[in-house]
């Protein structure tokens, strides 16, 4: 995903959006990066540098922290060959400290079966992932670091699992908790490095909150996304109908993602898997949208005509 050009009202640059791509033949695991390999690789090289900069690291303190210790097993987890590999070694890490966040989240993607199981284990990591924060920060870390979460490493597996969490109440029905955690990931971190806003935008939109829409999309001025641009013009068609500045908005969403109107449409089909990356304007961009906001489209009357009216116009 190109990185936008844009700023924040604020004045300090956009962040950058992380590009989507996954594992061959793997899905990517929910609430880390789909990246995974390189930001693995980089991050495990930041802890270890980290540490060995601690004084306490010169007498092999450091390196004797169980959840240090069975957080660099997770790295290599990650990047286990197979399923059972992966879940092999994120149990070895739990053995060694319970409080490994990305351990449980690794569980909870490739063991758990069935969504409510699934819940119960990504539940598990968000607690051991603010229980680890507050041992290694202190406890008054989610109020004294509030604005800088990611850009700490400890922090990091917490906001991994309250992600997939998030995504996973979501999925399951319990739509208003999950937006609650989307807003407070970016409460702790609103220079976005997860990407949050991207999802979180739609979601506001299909739930008619449409305030708090417009507030994220003035907050991250992304208008080359088709999630900043559709979620836009279907924002304004949801609050106002096919008035000449809702037109005029979807217009331009069109002009700069033309695929998404075929598959909102029914015109093409769907992949059966979401593509791994993509790029602004692409098709694959489209797939990904229409994925994440079809649903408001379809429940929102008199949207669909409307689009294929405007696409006739624009295309």
């Amino acid at each position: 995903m190109p990185v936008s050009k844009h700023r924040r009202k604020d004045g300090s640059k956009a962040p950058k959006p992380v590009k989507r791509k996954s594992r061959k033949g793997d899905a990517p695991m929910a609430g880390l990066p789909d990246d995974l390999p390189p930001r693995v690789v980089m991050e495990k090289m930041m802890a270890t540098l980290q540490r060995s900069l601690l004084a306490d690291d010169l007498l092999g303190e450091a390196e004797a922290d169980p959840l240090h210790a069975a957080q660099d097993i997770m790295y290599d987890a990650w990047e286990g060959a197979t399923k059972r590999d992966r879940i092999a070694l994120a149990k070895q890490a739990l053995g060694i400290s319970e409080l490994c966040a990305d351990a449980w989240l690794l569980l909870a993607e490739d063991e758990a079966k069935g969504i409510i199981e699934k819940r119960a284990v990504l539940e598990k990591a968000v607690a051991a992932g603010e229980q680890a924060v507050r041992r290694t920060l202190g406890e008054e870390a989610f109020e004294e670091e509030e604005g800088n979460f990611w850009g700490i490493l400890e922090t990091r597996p917490y906001m991994r699992a309250r992600a997939a969490l998030a995504d996973c109440l979501w999925e399951m029905g319990d739509r208003d908790e999950a937006v609650a955690h989307w807003r407070d990931i970016l409460r702790l971190c609103p220079n976005d490095n997860m990407g949050i806003r991207h999802v979180l935008a739609p979601k506001l939109l299909h739930l008619n909150l449409f305030e708090a829409t417009r507030a994220l999309l003035d907050d991250y001025e992304e208008p080359d996304f088709a999630e900043w641009s559709y979620t836009d013009a279907l924002l304004k068609y949801k609050q106002g109908g096919a008035t000449s500045g809702a037109t005029k908005a979807l217009a331009a969403a069109i002009k700069k993602n033309p695929h998404v109107p075929a598959y909102l449409l029914g015109e093409k089909h769907l992949p059966k898997q979401p593509p791994p990356h993509y790029a602004l304007g692409s098709k694959e961009e489209a797939i990904l949208y229409v994925l994440s906001s079809g649903e408001t489209w379809t429940s929102t009357k008199g949207a669909l005509t409307w689009l294929s009216e405007t696409a006739k116009n624009t295309l």
